[in-house]
């Protein structure tokens, strides 16, 4: 046990995007993100950051402030390298709040991998091996706009886009055509409904982009209709990869005994953080799955752990980390950096290697500290 921790504080990010996001769920503007930094007596420090989404995980920048005061009070003086005993402490105290308990988690393992002197990718058990890349996302709207779109992100050399999908058949049928038609057909296009549509639609849909260059298609159907995902991925020629609905290990248990997805995607904001994440990753392995990782809208500071994470393991063969590029300011110190064509470059440093610079975070009057 090093020195317990002795202080936690939280704080508000709000960064306005480039331009609008929009998901089937909604439109984004700006990312309402939380950065939690926690400290031992001897001053060792962990950051952590989450994007709360309160359309998928129930949570806003607001709740996940009042409900990080309920976990850091009971955290304090607690061994931090004991990140079991945390995760525990902090799922006894509330339910789900997912997206507030993965900053902590986080910052604990920035500071359990400072405490090793072990990048954090290595005390995850990974090794730097294999290079990151990332997709770059098409905003939903109208097919002239997402064509213009996906032609801009096929020039800065992406060698994949993702494309949101959800409308109607028709609709996004003409949307996934009109981009196939515009872009190089050695570039694969990956989907993301965001649950947006009915069982029968989203059977309607994939049935007709067979031979398309198709990779995969996240939560085609509500999360709640999880039990006829099954269908879906029976019905479909294009893979089925599970996001909204598979948050932590016991839903991606779930998921592969209905047989309900070919792949899963894995978000720090829905499993809790990093050490059910890895749970997530040794049941894709134990199942020869293959795992996207992704995220929200958070800054390079959550992305950089996501980064990590991605290290750990073989079975991650796709990664989803284009928002930080969205957003209009970047006040991160340290943390991945982008490369041409989507090439992400992670930090070799002890620990999570990315921290908020000063000013950003006590910029705000709304923080909790202490």
């Amino acid at each position: 046990m090093i020195d317990p921790i002795e202080r936690i504080d939280l704080f508000p990010l709000r960064i306005k995007l480039k331009r609008p996001f929009v998901i089937s769920l909604g439109r984004v503007d700006y990312a309402e993100n939380v950065v939690v930094k926690i400290e031992t007596r001897s001053g060792l420090t962990g950051f952590g950051e989450c994007c709360p989404f309160q359309t998928i995980n129930g949570e806003s920048m607001e709740t996940a402030l009042v409900v990080g005061r309920y976990l850091k009070d009971k955290l304090i003086n607690l061994d931090p390298l004991d990140i079991e005993a945390c995760i525990g402490r902090m799922d006894s105290i509330i339910y789900g709040n997912s997206s507030i308990k993965s900053a902590f988690d986080i910052a604990l393992h920035d500071i359990a991998a400072r405490s090793a002197g072990l990048p954090l990718f290595a005390f995850l058990g990974g090794k730097l091996k294999k290079t990151l890349i990332t997709d770059y996302t098409v905003s939903f709207g109208n097919p002239e706009a997402m064509v213009a779109e996906a032609l801009e992100i096929m020039n800065q050399g992406y060698p994949a886009i993702k494309i949101k999908v959800g409308g109607t058949l028709q609709e996004d049928l003409c949307r996934v055509r009109e981009i196939r038609k515009a872009i190089r057909p050695d570039i694969p296009l990956r989907l993301d409904a965001n649950q947006g549509w009915s069982l029968e639609t989203a059977i309607g849909v994939l049935s007709e982009l067979d031979g398309m260059n198709i990779e995969f298609c996240e939560e085609p159907i509500p999360r709640w209709d999880f039990m006829n995902l099954a269908k879906v991925r029976k019905a479909s020629p294009v893979p089925i990869m599970a996001d909204e609905s598979c948050g932590d290990h016991h839903d991606l248990e779930r998921m592969i005994a209905l047989g309900a997805c070919d792949y899963v995607n894995i978000k720090l904001g829905k499993s809790g953080g990093l050490y059910k994440a890895l749970k997530m990753i040794r049941l894709a392995e134990q199942f020869e799955m293959r795992v996207q990782i992704g995220g929200f809208v958070e800054s390079r500071l959550g992305f950089t752990a996501s980064a990590h994470l991605a290290l750990s393991s073989g079975c991650v063969s796709w990664c989803d980390f284009d928002t930080p590029l969205m957003l209009e300011e970047d006040p991160v110190i340290g943390g991945i950096r982008y490369g041409f064509g989507g090439v992400v470059e992670v930090p070799e440093g002890i620990g999570l290697g990315a921290g908020i610079e000063g000013k950003s975070l006590t910029k705000s009057p709304k923080g909790i500290r202490g």
